[in-house]
């Protein structure tokens, strides 16, 4: 946004106060220079010639008071008055409309684990959902699983040979797992692959008990995976699949080829041609030699269908950036299908996780990560003093674990790969989740040792101090913060935000004590501190960490 809306924006609060008309402020705010000095003010105001532009008689003193208090007064009200909604109310957001997106996220292969590979896109989806919805759009959570293929007819025959009925109830997803590596070995074999094509046809043509059994699997997995969203704070308002979109993939094919865009290749395969130059420099295979659909025929099919579903604006897709080429592709053939839309469906990708190993070595199931954060929280909070008064000790620990994830997640670029460290993260000082926490179940207790603040009877004025100035200063940035991930949907601008607010309380809370002031000036500070806290919670909630009031 334009220094002239801000400068507008701050006029028309500032004429309010001083009682002064909007237009005699304007040109009398000026942008700051860069500095590389910490917490320098974006804009400033020239009482000199606010006096020498205005007929007013109020003195250059009040003036400078009343100006230096505003900025304190004003981000104090908004954010008691705004709660949750704090930054999202701003002006920076009136001119963007309100919309609909569909996001599609998570989407892990039934019969499968819940793979580690799939938490980036778990908990990348999930912010980016809830920073929408706090901006006020409507959001569609869409989970696309992957359940259909080649590997349900292994699968099946699999079970046929290895399955056992008690072990599928107990343990679902870890008994197919086992089933799936024991008939993989055997996948060597002519006759089991044979065995295994014949299972899948018979899945493709319909038939009703290896239906009922691949639906069993597909049962079983998703009240599974329920489970694990459940422990990292996340829902879908949609289950689809590929398996839903068998039928319609074909329907895809038959529009392709009514639109001469289909071509078959000497294999019998079925392309289109994405090249510029019409030279097939660049296709996309969607078509099998035997007539079936492949996974991007399906992924057209969903898109459509999504499309006519929910008439959104955006449609957003959160996977690994090795499948950027993939979406390139199903975006082009959109547009060369004639569906215009095409140029709001976006991909957001992320890089890889490396070294995630658990103490018993490389670990590839997400559940082994929760249980090991949550352990090794457990066991450094046992080891502090105040853990014994925590009324639920586990379910702290599994959240400020979670925290712990996903802020060494979120502090770089998503499009990064990165080391994981579980030393790194779950360091209780520093720029980790534990941190924000800390700082957050700390903040908590001021308030209930001192009972809430009433803004009503506070004296802002009593918050001259550098160290309070600076948190009302950069209480005042939240809504900036918000912007910028609203427009690249990165969730680095909101961590990095929220560990300097974090840093700059720590700091306060030692220089600004609330016991043995004042009765005036201890109010104001709760009050401070009330607004810190209420802002950290709102961003750690947009990141899907679940602030905890004791640690």
């Amino acid at each position: 946004m334009a220094a002239g809306s801000f400068r507008r924006s701050i006029a028309s609060q500032l004429s309010k106060v001083l009682d002064l008309p909007p237009e005699n402020l304007i040109k009398s705010i000026s942008a700051v220079p860069f500095s590389k000095k910490r917490h320098v003010a974006d804009f400033q105001l020239s009482i000199a010639s606010v006096i020498e532009n205005s007929s007013s008689d109020c003195l250059a003193q009040d003036l400078h008071l009343q100006a230096q208090q505003l900025a304190g007064r004003t981000v104090l009200q908004q954010v008691w008055k705004d709660g949750s909604a704090y930054g999202a109310k701003s002006e920076l957001f009136s001119a963007v409309p309100r919309q609909k997106a569909v996001i599609e996220f998570s989407s892990p292969n039934i019969a499968k684990k819940f793979h580690i590979g799939h938490l980036r896109s778990t908990i990348v989806g999930n912010f980016i959902a809830n920073l929408k919805v706090a901006l006020g759009h409507e959001v569609v959570r869409i989970n696309y699983l992957g359940d259909w293929g080649m590997q349900f007819g292994l699968l099946g025959v699999g079970f046929q040979t290895f399955g056992n009925k008690e072990k599928l109830k107990s343990s679902p997803l870890q008994h197919l797992f086992e089933v799936y590596v024991q008939i993989n070995k055997a996948a060597e074999d002519e006759n089991t692959k044979k065995l295994a094509k014949d299972f899948f046809r018979k899945l493709e043509e319909r038939d009703e008990q290896t239906l009922s059994i691949w639906k069993q699997f597909r049962d079983l997995s998703i009240e599974e995976y329920i489970q694990i969203y459940k422990r990292l704070g996340v829902h879908f308002d949609e289950y689809s699949g590929e398996s839903f979109y068998q039928e319609k993939a074909q329907e895809v094919l038959k529009m392709l080829e009514d639109k001469g865009l289909l071509q078959k290749t000497i294999k019998g395969t079925g392309i289109v041609d994405l090249s510029e130059k019409k030279d097939l420099s660049t296709v996309s295979t969607v078509m099998r030699s035997d007539g079936t659909s492949l996974y991007i025929t399906r992924d057209l099919a969903a898109a459509i269908d999504r499309m006519n579903k929910h008439s959104c604006d955006s449609m957003i897709y959160v996977t690994d950036k090795s499948q950027s080429n993939h979406f390139q592709h199903l975006f082009q053939i959109l547009k060369l299908m004639g569906y215009d839309w095409a140029e709001r469906c976006q991909h957001v990708s992320f890089g890889l996780v490396q070294g995630m190993k658990t103490r018993r070595g490389e670990v590839i199931f997400l559940e082994d990560v929760l249980n090991e954060v949550r352990s090794r929280m457990l066991q450094n909070m046992t080891s502090t003093k105040t853990t014994k008064e925590i009324n639920d000790p586990v379910e702290t620990a599994e959240k400020v674990g979670l925290a712990a994830l996903i802020i060494q997640d979120f502090r770089g670029l998503l499009s990064s790969d990165y080391q994981f460290s579980w030393d790194r993260a779950l360091q209780s000082r520093g720029d980790t989740g534990v941190f924000l926490q800390y700082t957050h179940a700390r903040l908590h207790s001021l308030e209930q040792i001192h009972g809430n603040a009433e803004l009503a009877d506070v004296n802002v004025a009593c918050l001259q101090e550098p160290d309070a100035i600076s948190v009302l200063q950069h209480l005042l940035r939240y809504d900036e913060v918000l912007y910028r991930s609203s427009q690249d949907l990165q969730p680095k601008h909101i961590v990095s935000y929220l560990l300097t607010l974090s840093h700059l309380v720590a700091v306060a809370h030692r220089t600004l004590p609330v016991k043995g002031s004042a009765p005036e000036v201890s109010q104001a500070r709760l009050c401070l501190f009330h607004a810190a806290r209420s802002v950290l919670a709102n961003g750690m909630k947009l990141l899907g960490i679940t602030p905890v009031n004791q640690m």
